[in-house]
């Protein structure tokens, strides 16, 4: 299978769904852990469909809208329904419903792709979707290091001194609209695990500003996230803001 038709099949993949057991389907997703471009493309489909699910739970069904159904349909006469007048408050939902839905794919295909929201999305939500692959498998940071730094990735970064202390587990070379990005796994020493995303603050459109980390839930996960000398980071963990804080 190509990727092309993999691109095809995967369109309509959907993680939860039953297609995920389909072998056409499995046959696509190991197409994409050969192809790197279409990886980055099923990467940034499952994104967006994880947005708009997210976004549709977070819209509120109107109060009493069981009992306005029925009221509606208790004063009506059965029609043909082609011949069934649609009511206003159902035609304002269709048209905010159709609205959102459209706002997030339009906002997938905006120019101004290069935000830290998308990036922080991106990355802390992928992580979670799909374990990383590690490109090196290590408990030195010293060799994690000098790994990044011969594949000419991020490898100036600065690590705050709790981080300093843990182990590693490895790294990884990965990219996000065609940048380098240096993931760097770590234990606490519990069944916990830390990851720390490093790219140039250049890449986005507007980094983070330098100082107090900005916390925030994406998923299972707490992420900080904050910018020194030209890099940003994001640090995301298990639990809660005060456990991430502690290895700032």
């Amino acid at each position: 299978m190509n990727s092309e038709r993999a691109k095809e099949i995967l369109l309509l993949y959907r993680r939860d769904g039953p297609e995920a057991n389909d072998p056409e389907v499995s046959e696509a997703l190991e197409q994409v852990k050969r192809d790197p471009e279409l990886r980055e493309w099923f990467d940034d489909h499952c994104e967006r469909q994880s947005l708009i699910r997210e976004h549709l739970k977070g819209i509120r069904v109107p109060e009493s809208l069981k009992e306005r159904i029925l009221t509606e349909a208790a004063k009506r006469q059965v029609l043909d329904w082609w011949q069934r007048p649609i009511p206003s408050w159902a035609a304002a939902a269709a048209v905010v419903l159709l609205a959102s839905v459209f706002f997030f794919f339009l906002q997938e295909r905006t120019p101004d792709e290069k935000t830290f929201t998308a990036f922080r999305n991106r990355m802390v939500g992928q992580t979670q979707r799909m374990y990383p692959d590690m490109d090196m498998v290590t408990n030195d940071l010293v060799e994690i290091r000098r790994y990044l730094a011969a594949r000419q990735w991020p490898a100036d970064y600065i690590l705050p001194q709790p981080l300093q202390k843990l182990a590693g587990i490895g790294c990884a070379a990965l990219q996000w609209r065609s940048n380098k990005v240096s993931l760097v796994c770590l234990t606490s020493g519990s069944t916990s695990n830390l990851f720390l995303f490093v790219i140039d603050g250049s890449a986005l459109s507007d980094p983070p500003p330098s100082g107090q980390p900005e916390f925030l839930r994406i998923g299972r996960l707490m992420s900080a996230s904050w910018s020194q000398d030209g890099k940003t980071y994001i640090l995301a963990g298990p639990g809660d803001e005060e456990f991430v804080r502690k290895y700032l």
